[in-house]
């Protein structure tokens, strides 16, 4: 980038391309949110959905069976043992066509097996970002909501994309709250 990360961040954060925007990194009895050096640390909402296998479903991306998961919601969760959950973020995206980013799970959490999965946000998409959460370790992990959960890196492209998100209609387009896989 041309300028500094944290200026590009804010000024397209400005323009509305996350909402809510925190203009400065939180951090005081939290794990830590907001405009950080080089990228912005998202926070993850109280709403969660948590594998179970209760019902014995099979995971088929073709045709998932939303029986898969049991609703959990409030200021934490719980993910079982070598178990995974998704939830959202709080904030909302709306990235510009000469954008692109990556998501990368936060030290705090990492360090204590837990595993954040987010596909990039493409030129053109907008919405709550779904996030994937794995609990690698054999002992229960405990998501707090309202806090930070992992950080996006952004990175500009001189031109803007060809074929943005929005123009190929993609299927997550516009998603908000927990997301489950579309065919």
């Amino acid at each position: 980038m041309g300028i500094k990360a944290d200026v590009w961040i804010r000024e397209k954060a400005l323009k509305g391309m996350i909402e809510p925007f925190e203009s400065a990194q939180v951090r005081k009895g939290v794990i830590s949110y907001g405009l950080s050096s080089y990228g912005y640390d998202i926070r993850v909402a109280d709403e969660f959905r948590v594998f179970t296998n209760i019902n014995s479903t099979v995971i088929d991306p073709k045709a998932f069976d939303p029986n898969s998961f049991i609703t959990v919601k409030g200021n934490s969760c719980i993910i079982p043992p070598n178990s995974f959950a998704l939830a959202r973020t709080i904030e909302y995206f709306r990235i510009p066509d000469n954008v692109i980013t990556v998501c990368l799970g936060k030290s705090t959490y990492a360090r204590c097996g837990i595993i954040i999965n987010v596909t990039p946000f493409e030129p053109g998409w907008e919405g709550h970002v779904t996030l994937e959460i794995s609990n690698t370790t054999p002992l229960p992990a405990k998501i707090y909501a309202n806090e930070g959960i992992a950080q996006v890196l952004f990175f500009e492209g001189d031109t803007p994309c060809e074929v943005s998100y929005k123009a190929k209609q993609g299927k997550y387009m516009g998603q908000t709250g927990v997301t489950l896989p579309r065919l």
